[in-house]
């Protein structure tokens, strides 16, 4: 037989026993299919509350009946008042009341009279974050009252109102619109790698670790086919698996938006086909890669358990090398590009702010993919062909 034909011909058994397996098709339809839509859900679900609860203007304050005039000027701004619990602060440790609390002294409107500058607290806590997230608009909320304050105090006397503010701020953001919705959606090129990742790991596993403790690998050695095509066969059909992943991941973005529940994030976030074919061109590569890495860790372990244990390892470093673009506040490195995982997550990041790159920028860790995935393919047949198979 042609080393070309065992080749297709183990790619056709593996395939079969990998769309045999009962598991590995569950993984395929719920982490890819289902990915796009349910990420999207869970972002667009955090921004539509974040929303209505801007839309509410409401503001919590304790002791708000010893400042008429602040009650005043929050409803001047459409904002309600709501009087705070007796307990506000151990409702916001205990993240029971998600709003910041406005304390008012029971001097205050004295104080004003005397021309005197009360002291007004703005209570939250950083370990609830919704509190936390609130306490920006009530700030500068307050800081008005106090700009209007000093605005009629400067008439009164007569005084210019250029002195209260000899200078005027405007500002500027350069980030583009797909730019600054990669705040929110940036996490997306991490689902997908981590749904291509745990989508190939069963086939990797099955195919070499599995094989051995089921005994039917020694069978398949026995073949006098040399040891790389059946090494190649079993890679293209594990390769197959996790490409077929992130096509299916990627694409599930497309129909994912018509779940988008915020119209902000809606407008915002842009994919379409040229989107999800620049994730494809980064991902397939990184699929074909990983899946050989996984054989070779899983090629010296005698039983799956045994080789779950070792991928292990894989898997860890997989999902922290993403975390150093996102600590990283010096922007992207050169040296990023070079490092798996963490190469796709700069690419696709890109994508998604609508950023372009140049072919180099594709090619290196395309290389990187190439090197990686013929290394772990000759170590696996090597492997094969100098170990003894009980």
């Amino acid at each position: 037989m042609k080393p070309m034909q065992a080749v297709l011909t183990v790619f056709r058994k593996e395939i079969s026993d990998a769309l045999r397996d009962r598991r590995t098709l569950l993984t395929v339809l719920v982490s890819s299919v289902l990915l796009g839509p349910l990420v999207l859900v869970a972002i667009s679900a955090l921004v539509a509350s974040l929303e209505a609860r801007a839309e509410a203007r409401q503001v919590v304050v304790a002791g708000i009946e010893h400042a008429p005039s602040l009650k005043n000027w929050f409803e001047r701004q459409t904002y309600t008042v709501k009087a705070a619990p007796a307990d506000y602060e151990k409702r916001l440790r205990n993240a029971q009341l998600t709003d910041p609390v406005v304390v008012v002294p029971a001097d205050f409107e004295a104080a004003l009279q005397r021309g005197e500058s009360p002291t007004v607290e703005l209570v939250s806590d950083s370990a609830n974050q919704r509190s936390q997230a609130g306490a920006g608009p009530i700030a500068r909320l307050l800081g008005g009252f106090s700009r209007e304050r000093a605005t009629l105090n400067l008439a009164l006397r007569g005084i210019s109102l250029e002195l209260l503010e000899p200078m005027q701020v405007e500002d500027r953001d350069l980030a583009s619109t797909q730019t600054r919705a990669t705040q929110i959606t940036g996490m997306l090129p991490y689902f997908v790698m981590m749904a291509v990742l745990y989508g190939a790991l069963n086939a990797a596993l099955d195919t070499t670790a599995g094989e051995r403790e089921r005994g039917s690998l020694e069978p398949l050695l026995m073949n006098p086919s040399e040891r790389w095509v059946l090494v190649v066969g079993k890679w293209g059909a594990v390769a197959s698996v996790g490409m077929l992943i992130a096509v299916l991941s990627c694409l599930s973005f497309l129909p994912g938006q018509w779940v988008l529940r915020s119209d902000t994030l809606a407008a915002m976030f842009q994919y379409g086909p040229r989107e999800a074919a620049l994730f494809l061109v980064v991902l397939l590569p990184f699929a074909a890669a990983v899946s050989a890495l996984l054989m070779a860790v899983a090629i010296r372990c005698k039983s799956f358990k045994e080789a779950q244990a070792s991928s292990t390892v894989v898997m860890l470093a997989a999902s922290l090398l993403p975390l150093i673009n996102v600590f990283s506040l010096g922007g992207d490195s050169p040296w990023h590009l070079w490092v798996p995982a963490l190469a796709q997550n700069v690419l696709m990041t890109r994508v998604l702010k609508g950023e372009s790159f140049d072919a180099a920028q594709v090619l290196v860790p395309l290389g990187v993919c190439v090197v990686l995935a013929s290394v772990c393919v000759w170590f696996v047949a090597r492997t094969l062909r100098s170990a003894a198979v009980r």
